[in-house]
């Protein structure tokens, strides 16, 4: 039988860390990261991993366990996850998911789609593209055939603009076409799914203060030294925050208007999370504040 797991979503900044290590805490479980950013080694304060005090309070799992230039798939989580689960199961401990990638948690809960195999030829003119032309050129090429995944992706999401042409290509159908005749398999855990959610203002104001907060924290300093180390083109190098911090250091923002844009990119990311989350059958919606003894009382209510 597979084990139950608990899983804490919602949009960045939401509180996810800290509600889930206090139920954790107290059923003595594990946490298992849904997070495509904090697997990275290396990138810490822009990711906004858990500190070594909340890694100590509980063990966690799928934290800064890829190399900055190892590739790393959905799938690859999804096997990865599934060896955590298995080990923490194993030892009787209950399992806690915890993060914002909805793609990551679809996939494990779910299953994988069918999708088509990587083009190389493609990938290699698409990477050419971008690198005399810029990422914005390859996000046009995609919004030509694809309008609908172009507008929920920013020009800067290289890998899956790519990713979304490679479908096109490849099947004749653009990738929201092909994803939604290609539905996930079935669940492949039972669970229960708790997608915290602040009020839009405040959710906004907790992005504001943390994004502040990292560049406070030295997220600029963060950047220089990963790129002496030869990281400048890591996956995590391209998410919100390290694009503007980059850029500070490159001279093309001061750190006033990286952290403006960082904050703006921050909030239509949230966006976008709990557009994804409203789709996901079976998730319970809660604002704050959290009641973590209402939460430990229904965790044994399994979805389905």
């Amino acid at each position: 039988m597979k084990p139950f797991l608990t899983v804490i979503a919602g949009p960045t900044a939401s509180g996810k860390t800290a509600i889930a290590i206090e139920l954790a805490r107290r059923r003595g479980g594990e946490i298992v990261s849904a997070d495509s950013q904090q697997v990275y080694r290396y990138f810490d304060i822009g990711t906004a991993k858990p500190s070594a005090e909340e890694l100590a309070a509980v063990p966690h799992h799928l934290v800064s366990v890829v190399e900055p230039l190892e590739p790393f798939s959905a799938a690859e989580y999804q096997r990865r996850a599934d060896a955590a689960i298995e080990d923490i199961a194993s030892r009787g401990k209950p399992v806690f998911v915890v993060g914002g990638t909805g793609m990551y948690l679809r996939i494990l809960l779910h299953g994988l789609v069918e999708a088509p195999g990587a083009d190389p030829e493609l990938r290699a003119e698409l990477e050419a593209l971008a690198a005399a032309e810029g990422r914005e050129a390859v996000h046009r090429k995609l919004a030509e055939v694809d309008p609908e995944t172009a507008a929920k992706l920013p020009p800067n999401d290289l890998v899956r603009i790519i990713r979304a042409l490679e479908i096109h290509k490849q099947t004749g159908k653009t990738a929201s076409e092909f994803r939604k005749e290609h539905a996930f398999a079935g669940t492949r855990y039972p669970f229960r799914m708790y997608v915290l959610s602040p009020p839009r203002e405040e959710l906004y104001q907790r992005i504001d203060a943390r994004t502040a907060a990292m560049f406070q924290r030295g997220l600029v300093d963060e950047v220089r030294e990963l790129s002496a180390r030869g990281y400048a083109e890591a996956a995590p190098m391209r998410s919100v925050g390290y694009v503007q911090a980059k850029a500070v250091v490159d001279g093309t923002l001061s750190l006033e208007e990286a952290i403006q844009q960082a904050a703006q990119e921050t909030r239509r990311y949230a966006k976008r999370q709990l557009t994804w989350f409203r789709k996901e059958a079976g998730a319970i919606f809660i604002e704050p504040p959290y009641d973590a003894d209402r939460l430990e009382g229904g965790s044994d209510i399994p979805c389905s």
